[in-house]
């Protein structure tokens, strides 16, 4: 955040929410309150601590909305245009709405504030900016993975359809067969024995299809995420050395300046002594 255009008390509270001691107390909260969520989960904790999860709930609810409050009045409208901000303050808008009638469904949501950590710790944010990156790279990907299941489920609904109906009676149910045999799991004891013992040559039809997809497309979403997290550390690298550059050319200007009054100084002391 600029502090530049703030006024004087704007400008203090908006350094001191955001400072690391503020921040990293709000982190510890953040991770504290993931706990106390987690054992309102279990019935004998919900018995004998129900009313102090309760009032620690509430405490931990109301320390996130005045974080942003004093965010808003530090900040104002430069508060929504970072992404993160918006991200933090429609978790803890959530958190306001009563979680009893229409809205009781809103009580499990409460631990998407946990995602919070997200915006506070910056390892964290790399790699969900990286990932959102990603995006339009993986969305190619995804098309190239989703040709790939279309043409093995036409082929698989074609050629093993009459013989397995419940596996591959039909498009939807091969492709459903398909993932279970991307994901690796039980794929050969239910899908791919049974199959080559009424077609023996079956096995280069998953071979293939494995190969295809869970080894070559899978790897190229690592590879494009891989990629972009490089490109976003160099990134912020190049920055880093940017802002070292800015800040040592200002002090060789300083440097510089001081140098020249100095050296106007000394002219004229030397014409004063000449005078006299």
């Amino acid at each position: 955040m600029e502090y530049t255009s703030s006024p004087g008390l704007r400008q203090r509270v908006g350094q001191w929410v955001e400072s690391r001691p503020v921040q990293n107390f709000i982190i510890v909260l953040i991770c504290f309150n993931a706990i106390t969520l987690g054992l309102e989960t279990f019935d004998i904790v919900q018995h004998y601590a129900g009313g102090p999860l309760l009032i620690i709930e509430r405490a931990v609810l109301t320390v996130f909305v005045i974080e942003i409050a004093l965010k808003l009045f530090a900040f104002d409208y430069r508060f929504f245009r970072e992404g993160w901000n918006v991200f933090d303050f429609v978790i803890v808008a959530i958190s306001l709405l009563p979680d009893s009638g229409p809205f009781s469904v809103l009580r499990a949501l409460r631990i998407l504030r946990v995602l919070r950590l997200v915006a506070k710790v910056g390892r964290l944010r790399m790699i969900v900016e990286s990932l959102l990156k990603a995006i339009p790279s993986i969305g190619w990907i995804a098309f190239l993975l989703g040709l790939v299941f279309y043409i093995f489920g036409v082929m698989g609904t074609k050629l093993f359809g009459e013989s397995f109906p419940e596996d591959f009676g039909h498009l939807g149910l091969t492709l459903f067969s398909l993932f279970q045999v991307m994901t690796l799991e039980s794929w050969s004891e239910e899908i791919a024995r049974p199959v080559m013992q009424v077609y023996p040559l079956a096995w280069l039809y998953f071979v293939v299809f494995i190969l295809l997809s869970a080894f070559t497309v899978l790897n190229l979403f690592i590879g494009i995420i891989v990629n972009t997290m490089q490109e976003r550390h160099m990134e912020e690298a190049d920055a880093k050395h940017q802002q070292t550059e800015a800040k040592a050319h200002e002090e060789r200007e300083r440097m510089l300046r001081l140098i020249e009054e100095l050296h106007e100084k000394v002219e004229r002391l030397e014409n004063r002594l000449g005078k006299r």
